[in-house]
Order: C-alpha cells, then sequence, then structure tokens
C-alpha cells in the first residue's frame, strides 16, 4: 500500500521580499518526500487561499519576516473558515515575536517555527498532524 503524499503550499503573503527561509523549508520538505507548491513573492490571504484550494493542499506553510503576520496569518485562516476548507493545517514561521504566537495560535495557526528551527522538526510535525 502507497501511503498518500503530503502536498504542502508555501506561501509568502504580503509585502516582505525575503523568501531566502521559505525556499530552504521548501526544499527541505521535498526531501522528505512531501509534494511542495510555492506561490512565490507578495501573495495576498486571498490568492494563498485560492491556491491552497485549486491545488487541495494538507498543509500552507507561510513565512512572514516583515512584522505583517498579526493581520496575514488569522486573515488567511478567516477565508479558509469562508471557503469551509478550515480543516487545512496552517503553520507559519519567520521573524514573529513571541507575544504573538498564542494569538496567532488562538485563530487557528497550529505552530509557528522562527529563525533556527531545525527543518527536521518542521517535517516532523506536519507528518504527526496531517491525517493519513
Amino acid at each position: 500500500m502507497t501511503k498518500k503524499k503530503i502536498r504542502v503550499l508555501a506561501a509568502k503573503p504580503g509585502l516582505d521580499g525575503h523568501d531566502r527561509g521559505i525556499k530552504v523549508i521548501s526544499c527541505a520538505l521535498r526531501d522528505a518526500g512531501m509534494e511542495v507548491i510555492y506561490t512565490g513573492l507578495r501573495q495576498t490571504p486571498e490568492q494563498i487561499v485560492q491556491a491552497a484550494i485549486q491545488e487541495d493542499v494538507d498543509v500552507i506553510a507561510m513565512s512572514v519576516l516583515s512584522g505583517a503576520h498579526d493581520y496575514l496569518f488569522p486573515r488567511v485562516m478567516e477565508l479558509l473558515e469562508e471557503a469551509g476548507v478550515a480543516d487545512i493545517l496552517v503553520i507559519g514561521g519567520g521573524i514573529i515575536p513571541e507575544e504573538d504566537i498564542e494569538r496567532l495560535r488562538d485563530v487557528g495557526i497550529r505552530a509557528v517555527f522562527g529563525p533556527g528551527t531545525p527543518t527536521t522538526d518542521i517535517v516532523r510535525f506536519i507528518e504527526e498532524n496531517v491525517p493519513e
């Protein structure tokens, strides 16, 4: 029996132009056997949710370095709920102050990974939280 390949949408919401981190994560997820769709820079929450639905992903992984996570991440969660696909696992990363993480979790962001997080931790989290 073949195990279903996990599909991940990697996204850079907002006006942040730095994408090295999300590219490193994308490569690590691919190396772990996941299928990764990278949407590119400067995506709106609407574009991210639309792509997630079109690509039928299991996970949305967003990275923000600009400080706009407090608006962008909750907006993505709101749009997922409105579209009836709130069962997609959503994780975040980037430069996110510790005091903001609990609020992000409260709106449905399942995990937030900061700079220096081993990629193996992110892979493990996804594998343990996406149903087979």
